[in-house]
């Protein structure tokens, strides 16, 4: 890959070079698909996999220093932030929306609407259980969607019905722009960049 070299003021990053070596694997050891999905169902499921996949690759390594870091202030994003709001932003969806469950919600409450990521500190147990947190939602969301006869099936947001399908592209959606802020909360980490 070409050299690519930064030119602002201030970028402590200048002279970088992109290539394999500061990504998070080379890419025949990639864990996410290459696409090839088949129908509706499978090519929604196989992209939200393949975003969940990609927020584990941008955390992977990290202490939970580096997971808690807001490296981008004034902003309180953080990794660990991302990690946690994910967790709510699946149970939100799946747990409550769609299956109709009507539990607290992870990290947030009227008091602190934003404890997701104000909540997010240097601790090692915080970090395993946002995580424990996360992969249970996920999980909980595989399940339902695969015993799901169709995509046509609603859940209520609300006064609104919203279909099943909505909910997976809104999921991708999430993930996407979520994933775009941790490319630049682990860039400004520990230099490392990659898709």
């Amino acid at each position: 890959m070409a050299d690519v070299t930064g030119s602002q003021p201030g970028n402590p990053h200048r002279d970088r070079t992109f290539g394999w070596r500061n990504k998070p694997v080379h890419p025949h050891g990639d864990p996410r698909s290459d696409g090839g999905f088949v129908g509706e169902r499978d090519t929604l499921v196989g992209h939200l996999r393949d975003q969940r996949i990609t927020l584990q690759m941008k955390c992977a390594g990290l202490d939970a220093e580096a997971m808690a870091r807001r490296t981008v202030e004034p902003s309180n994003l953080s990794l660990l932030g991302l990690v946690r709001h994910l967790a709510g932003v699946e149970q939100t969806w799946f747990r409550r929306v769609m299956a109709g469950q009507d539990e607290p919600r992870h990290y947030r409450t009227a008091d602190d609407p934003e404890g997701d990521f104000n909540g997010a500190v240097a601790d090692p147990e915080v970090v395993a259980q946002a995580w424990d947190t996360w992969r249970s939602e996920v999980a909980f969301a595989e399940r339902f969607v695969a015993g799901a006869p169709n995509l046509d099936i609603s859940g209520t947001d609300g006064d609104e019905p919203v279909e099943l399908r909505s909910v997976l592209v809104h999921m991708i959606e999430e993930y996407a722009r979520h994933n775009g802020h941790a490319d630049f909360l682990r860039e400004r980490i520990d230099g490392r960049v990659g898709r």
